[in-house]
């Protein structure tokens, strides 16, 4: 399983996660469809940050007036910023476009027609970005337009981190502890300590962890934050890695003896199970009939469940009742609480904030076993870690039955044969 870790020491922003994914080995090409959907082109250089090569990427506007603009970080984008940039100018799509809404935003990149899992990590973030600013201005998601969701650098950086992180093959991502910088951070609201509210409130969203300093500034801005916080698992330190790419993604600003950088790691875990950022969905139902119940596992699959657990519980007014308990990869949330609603009518859904569950690797071995001279074919599921160390064998169930309907022998007797020729082998 490809795993890519952020080291975020100096903080994070859109153009970072994309300059340190391309300097890791992602293909630049992967970005075209979004310079065909909202006219921009993604401007690439090299360049030396504190004696660290590393790369620099901006999203420029190929239709509108050029407009002297700093990058992504250093900073910022956020949608009641006004700062003063001190490096780098740059003919930047920072904040360029109409100042869309959530829905208008999900239109846009439905309609890029990128693979599935790559459509669903952009719109987890947009959901995450969208959602902080809404609980900061106390308005309503669906309804208010959005500066930092709706401009045209967001959608570029989102979208083109998950088809970078895509293409990379990643399906583990982990970020260590954020540093968020220090100080105060002017806006058209007033004067807000770093981090500044909808980065705050973004970071109390996710699993991600994070840290004053190491400077007097603001290091992470809202996209930054909501791509890392949606598509990633937070962690106290990186994993153990055997690695196959590092990525350095410059930011703007320059720190004495401190390079503005954020660094990727591309490789494999080792000696360890495998790490999945998932969510954890429940609700409580007293009304629902066993008929629904009984569909309700299949209809959740349908829609990205990855586990639906019911168990009998007594609800208020000693009522009986029933517990739902789902759990979802963090991009298929929205869409799974949705139609757990729908089929069954609950009023509420709860999101816990479990960040994510150890799984190890698993493997179908098909063995043959001789019985009464007579050989037969089943298959075996092998579990193992990410050094190949197994754990367990277990053979499957409806193989095991229709050896032991042929040949009269116990279901247990059959499992206990396949699992020793799985082993032998």
């Amino acid at each position: 399983m490809m795993t890519v870790a952020f080291d975020g020491r100096m903080g994070a922003s859109g153009d970072m996660i994309l300059g340190a994914l391309l300097a890791a080995g992602a293909d630049p090409d992967v970005l075209e469809p979004i310079a065909t959907a909202i006219d921009v082109a993604f401007a690439t250089d090299r360049t030396v940050v504190q004696g660290i090569e590393s790369t620099d990427v901006t999203v420029r506007s190929t239709t509108a007036d050029r407009h002297d603009h700093d990058h992504d970080h250093g900073h910022h984008n956020d949608h009641d910023h006004d700062h003063d940039h001190d490096h780098g100018h740059h003919n930047h799509a920072e904040g360029h476009g109409p100042h869309r809404s959530y829905p208008e935003v999900v239109s846009i990149v439905e309609g890029m027609e990128l693979p599935a899992s790559v459509t669903d990590r952009a719109l987890a973030a947009f959901r995450l970005l969208g959602e902080a600013e809404s609980a900061v201005h106390g308005t309503d998601l669906e309804e208010t337009h959005f500066h930092e969701v709706g401009a045209d650098d967001a959608i570029a950086d989102v979208t083109g981190a998950a088809l970078l992180l895509d293409d990379l093959g990643a399906e583990d991502i982990v970020v260590g502890p954020l540093s968020v910088g220090d100080g105060e951070v002017d806006t058209s609201h007033g004067t807000y300590p770093v981090p500044p509210p909808a980065v705050a409130e973004i970071l109390g969203r996710s699993s991600l962890s994070w840290r004053g300093g190491p400077v007097a500034a603001e290091l992470v801005t809202p996209t930054g934050a909501a791509i890392l916080g949606a598509v990633g698992t937070g962690v106290e330190v990186l994993p153990p890695m055997v690695t196959t790419g590092v990525g350095y993604g410059a930011g703007t600003k320059r720190f004495p003896n401190r390079p503005n950088v954020l660094r990727a790691f591309v490789g494999t875990r080792t000696g360890t199970l495998g790490r999945e950022p998932i969510r954890v969905l429940e609700t409580t139902v007293d009304d629902v009939t066993p008929e629904v119940l009984g569909h309700l596992q299949t209809a959740l699959r349908e829609v990205g469940a990855v586990d639906v657990s019911i168990a009998p519980m007594t609800m208020k007014k000693a009522r009986p009742g029933h517990h739902v308990r789902v759990i979802v990869h963090p991009a298929d949330e929205a869409r799974v609480a949705r139609r757990l609603a729908a089929e069954t009518g609950t009023l509420g859904v709860r999101s816990s904030p479990t960040s994510h569950r150890w799984i190890a690797d698993r493997t179908i071995e098909t063995v043959t076993i001789a019985i009464n001279g007579t050989e037969y074919d089943g298959d075996v599921k092998v579990a193992t870690d990410e050094d190949g160390t197994v754990l367990d064998r277990s053979a499957e169930f409806d193989d095991a039955a229709r050896i032991a309907q042929a040949t009269g022998l116990p279901v247990r007797t059959v499992l206990e044969r396949l699992e020793d020729a799985a082993e032998t082998r």
